[in-house]
């Protein structure tokens, strides 16, 4: 083998147990795979032939060091670290990042080997939910981590009360980034969290408090008592759904002062001005003005951040005005030039906010994501001219929610200005149609994240066909109940009538894309040698037929097309509704789903018996690479014990929702149980665990809620099955621990008796 100076990586990905790294070696492309799991090394390449003998470990040590710490996925890095003793050594010296699992109990199996390890995950240790100084003896806890862990300057805790703070961070003092959680009924003590965290972390500058649970008015006072401290922070999260109220707007002006050098800052505040201490204008100056480096802010109402759904016959204004005008948005946008992502969710009506919104395009010009709720008024287009938003030409991602006066003009205007769009979502936009949405579809092109309700209809799914096949993930609202009214709505809708000009103002051909097999093509529409005439049929899918100068059409359509990069899928169904229509919707063909996610929404106490024995997960087993799914029944509202009469109990939901789950081939599994919320119980039952014991493929089982012994014991049944926790990470948690559900005990006893039985691999 020839003498090696440096390979360039050019592309790197994981796939299941095998490293495929793509390197530029001497001006040849080679390919050089690792099987890992059967520590079968080969070196299959396309270049000299003399090279055919040559295995990864001929690489110098820094070299095959750089390739091993490219790979991200967990299970490969485990894998590569069983080839041989010099691949452990370097998987383990190159690895950043590292989970803890396992029990409190078993100090002795806490690992010694990643002392390379900076970001360490603590959250997940079990008996979920009970603080590190539960265990007989807290300070041998505390040495153990340190000596295994000397390298650690991030950190995710679970910190129940303030003595797990007291004895976790004095073993790092040179720790950067800390993030706390712990639900909001589990907290026995306000305010001295924050203080003694921040007194023992002198070096700190990255506070993460959105899953951590604590009064609004402790925040400042931890803050402004170390100055040195709150000075040095450049990244303050404070975004947290469960917060009663928002942050006021004297306490965003304390914390703003405190912490002039950040460059990231997410909280809720409270915008509604029928509260006492509403923000509005002068707080948001106040932001811009005390944190001008800032690169990152989000800023959102408490009731934004819940995951309720809206009124679906809500027409987008809100009976209140915000108490922040156009002036004040200027000023803001102004003072932060710096600014990179930028979310405001005041829910509150922001009316005619496009002047301010043009200002981001000249002020903000590294600008690229844009996250907006309850403006109005964001572009008005009139004629072929661009405003408002549209105007901001850089964006990548654009979110917006319940722009009540948003139209099928304004669509195609954000589509025309914004053409860099990767990812686009809307939120409650009842004035646009299937028309603009399928106009937009023709003028997008690359990934597009879509959330609105009518894309769950049928002929919106259609709408999206021409760009369907480059679509990664998407959000469907499933309401089925819709009419032909939206097919009819459709018919005879041509996009040539836009070519003089109703739509814009210059040429067709850079406002739509000509699709020619699986690649759209920019050579215009509207162009003398060629165009594109499209149609469409209420009996077929789309159709675009090509004609050339001579009249003679092309043939080319677009058929049957898969949904060919769609990865992520997320759905709301209604309770009582049914997920068996979602194939013929549109999805049948979506060859490389990989993860899904469920949210079942609603009260079971207002509906009668299903008329149909299950809700249709069986239907799923249409998506071959489907692994991972969340099914969210945490919003699902119903009796956890006895019903009344013709009702059905919350097992017995359980039972219609999880009916078919052991037909999908699932390795991993997040189950959200419904709950009763007058007894405060999310519980699993009996069927529920009877059901759960079918899915023979998991690896990864975690119940959001508590579960009795006895109905755990089921899941040992599952031969492959690694890891199961029960979480109470959700709002409000169970109040105490006197329940059978709950006990440490229990806990343990389970995940000893899942890992004394021998896994297949």
């Amino acid at each position: 083998m020839s003498q090696v100076d440096d390979i360039i990586p050019i592309r790197r990905t994981t796939y299941k147990n095998e490293i495929i790294v793509l390197s530029e070696f001497y001006g040849k492309i080679h390919v050089l795979t690792c099987r890992v799991a059967e520590t079968d090394l080969d070196f299959v390449h396309f270049g000299d032939q003399a090279m055919a003998s040559t295995t990864l470990n001929d690489l110098p040590d820094v070299i095959l060091s750089n390739i091993i710490a490219a790979v991200s996925d967990v299970r490969s890095r485990n894998s590569s670290a069983l080839v041989c003793r010099k691949w452990y050594l370097l998987e383990r010296a190159t690895r950043s990042a590292l989970t803890l699992r396992g029990n409190l109990r078993d100090l002795f199996m806490v690992p010694t080997c990643f002392t390379s390890i900076s970001h360490l995950d603590l959250s997940l240790l079990s008996p979920w939910g009970h603080p590190l100084t539960s265990a007989s003896d807290p300070a041998l806890i505390g040495h153990v981590l340190r000596h295994a862990f000397p390298s650690v300057t991030s950190l995710t805790l679970y910190a129940r009360n303030p003595s797990t703070i007291q004895l976790i961070a004095p073993q790092w003092p040179f720790l950067e980034h800390v993030k706390l959680m712990a639900p909001a009924a589990q907290i026995a003590a306000a305010g001295d969290e924050l203080k003694i965290l921040i007194s023992e972390c002198g070096k700190l500058n990255s506070l993460d408090l959105s899953a951590f649970y604590c009064w609004t008015d402790d925040v400042p006072p931890a803050l402004e008592s170390y100055p040195s401290v709150a000075s040095n922070l450049t990244c303050l999260n404070l975004l947290n759904p469960s917060f009663s109220e928002g942050f006021k707007s004297d306490e965003i002006k304390v914390i703003t002062k405190a912490c002039s050098n950040l460059r990231e800052f997410r909280a809720a505040c409270m915008f509604d001005p029928r509260y006492i201490g509403y923000v509005g204008d002068e707080a948001l100056v106040s932001v811009s003005v005390n944190c001008p480096k800032l690169a990152i802010l989000h800023l959102a109402d408490t009731s934004a951040l819940s995951n309720a759904r809206g009124d679906p016959e809500d027409e987008g204004f809100t009976q209140e005005d915000a108490k922040i005008n156009v002036a004040t948005l200027i000023e803001v946008f102004s003072g932060l030039p710096l600014l990179e992502e930028l979310a405001l969710d005041v829910c509150n009506n922001v009316r005619m906010s496009g002047p301010a919104l043009e200002v981001l395009n000249s002020k903000c010009p590294k600008l690229r994501s844009l996250k907006l709720g309850q403006f109005h008024g964001i572009t008005l287009p009139v004629e072929s001219k661009l405003d408002g938003v549209a105007l901001c030409q850089r964006l990548e991602s654009l979110s917006i929610r319940n722009v009540a006066d948003l139209t099928d003009m304004g669509l195609i205007a954000i589509a025309r200005g914004c053409c860099r769009l990767a990812k686009f979502e809307v939120h409650g936009c009842k004035m646009i149609t299937v028309k603009g949405v399928r106009t937009m579809a023709f003028c997008f092109a690359g990934r597009w994240s879509m959330s609105e309700s009518l894309a769950a209809k049928t002929s919106s799914l259609k709408a999206l066909e021409p760009i369907q096949d480059r679509i990664e993930s998407l959000h469907i609202d499933c309401i089925w109940d819709c009419t032909t009214e939206d097919l009819e709505d459709l018919d005879g809708f041509d996009l040539n009538s836009f070519d003089q000009g109703e739509v814009s103002g210059r040429p067709v051909e850079h406002t739509a894309k000509h699709f020619t097999g699986s690649d759209y093509d920019y050579d215009g529409m509207g162009s003398a040698s060629k165009k594109c005439r499209y149609s469409y049929d209420l009996n077929s899918s789309y159709t675009a037929v090509d004609v050339n100068s001579n009249g003679y059409e092309n043939g080319n359509g677009y058929g049957e097309r898969t949904w060919e990069k769609l990865r992520y899928l997320s759905l709301w169904v209604a309770v009582g509704q049914l997920l068996t229509p979602l194939a013929s919707s549109g999805l049948e063909n979506c060859p490389n789903l990989e993860e899904i996610r469920i949210k079942i929404e609603g009260d079971c106490r207002e509906l009668p018996k299903p008329a149909v024995r299950e809700f249709g997960l069986s239907t799923l087993v249409n998506y071959p690479k489907l692994s991972k799914m969340h099914l969210d029944c945490g919003d699902t509202i119903g009796y956890a014990h006895t019903a009344p009469s013709g009702q059905m109990d919350l097992s017995l939901w359980e039972r219609f929702y999880l009916i078919g789950v052991g037909h999908l081939s699932l390795t991993e599994l997040d189950y959200w149980p419904p709950q009763d919320r007058d007894v405060n119980q999310r519980s699993l039952s009996l069927p529920a665990a009877g059901l759960l014991q079918e899915c023979f493929s998991l690896r990864k089982l975690f119940i959001h809620g508590t579960a009795h012994e006895h109905f755990m014991m089921f899941l040992l049944r599952i031969h492959d099955l690694r890891d199961v926790q029960l979480r109470e990470d959700y709002y409000p948690a169970p109040e105490n621990d006197m329940s059978t559900e709950m006990r440490a005990d229990s806990c343990s006893r389970f995940e000893a008796a899942l890992n004394r039985r021998q896994i297949s691999d």
